[in-house]
């Protein structure tokens, strides 16, 4: 055993995690795959095995949108609204009088560029109280429930004024949609699934649930229990915030492609202008913002003393994490503990994979900083 599947038995051991699934790779090829636990009752976990992987499909949206940005169909500073007009509908929730939102227009422009950096002004009910409140009010349903009115949540800032976690790469998708005229699946499977290789990772999880791992919510310091969850089935429209199914092989190849500037084993993705503006800080001077948990399910979301901005698709830290990953490395994660990140300094790219809730709680934070810890180590 090394190191790293040390790190990964552990961490189930301790009870950090109900199972684990890790890889790590350069932009040539892959360097280290461990899996430790059971993915589900009886069923060890492994490089097999299928996870939601919610806004890990983030990143795939955002490449899609590269791609028309590439083709010259579509530019960052395109205004949202002058390819969605319903975009410029949407109000900005200014507060509450008593029970009544309070609600005016838009006092700023939102483009292409501020939805791929979530500075468009829209905020999960997740992390934001007053747009809890809102749904609850209102009844629209979560943008998560695939219901195309889903995307009208009101913005909970003026686009382009700060960080905002939210339903944006589900209208950056929309977004394709309209430019390209294929539906995002589509697009996914033909301009980038398919070129990479990516057959295990899918809109809907027909033939994979054999290998679906399943979803734990922790209970208590030691225990976690079964809990129903997933992305809605043939939904009104798929959500590129976090619609897809993958296993570790598959987007590691996505990782990998970015690690290697666009390409992949000779398949081009992006031109090396384009992945400039995938990797480098587009916030235009904004940076990321504490995420401070609204409801069941996740933690707060912080990064204490650094400096976070954003990529077109990326989370980026500024500088380096001593003993970790480097200045100008690129990750995120999806909402059942499902993380990533690429470090083009160190020719790195990794994931560490669960099917856990609540989102970066402290137990699981514990088993990440020991695996990427680990990983620097043997370098």
């Amino acid at each position: 055993m090394t190191k790293l599947d040390d790190v990964l038995a552990d961490a189930v051991t301790a009870r950090q995690v109900p199972f684990a699934v890790a890889m790590t790779g350069t932009a040539s090829g892959i360097t280290y795959c461990g899996a430790a636990g059971e993915a589900a009752a009886g069923r060890l976990a492994g490089e097999d095995t299928v996870f939601r992987i919610y806004s890990m499909t983030k990143a795939i949206g955002s490449v899609a949108a590269m791609i028309l940005i590439d083709r010259g169909l579509l530019s960052p500073d395109t205004p949202v609204g002058d390819i969605l007009p319903a975009w410029n509908d949407l109000p900005v929730l200014d507060g509450w009088d008593g029970d009544t939102p309070v609600l005016r227009p838009q006092k700023t422009v939102a483009t292409i560029r501020h939805l791929a950096t979530h500075s468009s002004g829209m905020a999960y009910e997740f992390w934001n109280p007053d747009v809890l409140r809102y749904l609850e009010a209102t009844g629209i349903p979560t943008v998560m429930s695939g219901k195309r009115a889903g995307l009208n949540y009101p913005l909970a800032s003026d686009p382009g004024t700060q960080w905002g976690y939210g339903g944006s790469i589900d209208w950056l998708g929309q977004i394709v949609e309209a430019v390209d005229g294929r539906r995002i699946d589509a697009f996914c499977y033909d301009e980038i699934l398919g070129p990479l290789g990516m057959t295990d990772t899918r809109f809907e999880p027909d033939g994979l649930e054999d290998r679906l791992a399943d979803v734990s919510m922790r209970v208590g310091a030691d225990g976690f229990r079964p809990t129903r969850m997933g992305p809605p089935k043939h939904p009104e429209f798929y959500g590129m915030g976090h619609a897809l199914y993958s296993t570790a092989p598959d987007y590691m190849a996505f990782l990998r492609m970015v690690l290697n500037r666009g390409t992949l084993n000779g398949v081009r993705i992006l031109s090396d202008d384009a992945w400039d503006l995938l990797a480098n800080d587009q916030m235009q001077g904004l940076t990321f913002a504490k995420m401070t948990a609204a409801a069941r399910g996740s933690t707060d979301v912080d990064y204490p003393g650094r400096t976070m901005t954003h990529s077109f698709a990326f989370l980026r830290n500024e500088e380096p994490w001593r003993g970790k990953r480097s200045a100008g490395s690129l990750g995120w994660a999806g909402i059942c503990n499902t993380h990533y990140w690429i470090d083009p300094a160190r020719d790195l790219c990794a994931v560490l994979m669960t099917q856990s809730l609540p989102f970066i709680e402290s137990p699981f934070l514990q088993a990440y900083d020991a695996f990427e810890r680990a990983v620097y180590a043997e370098l």
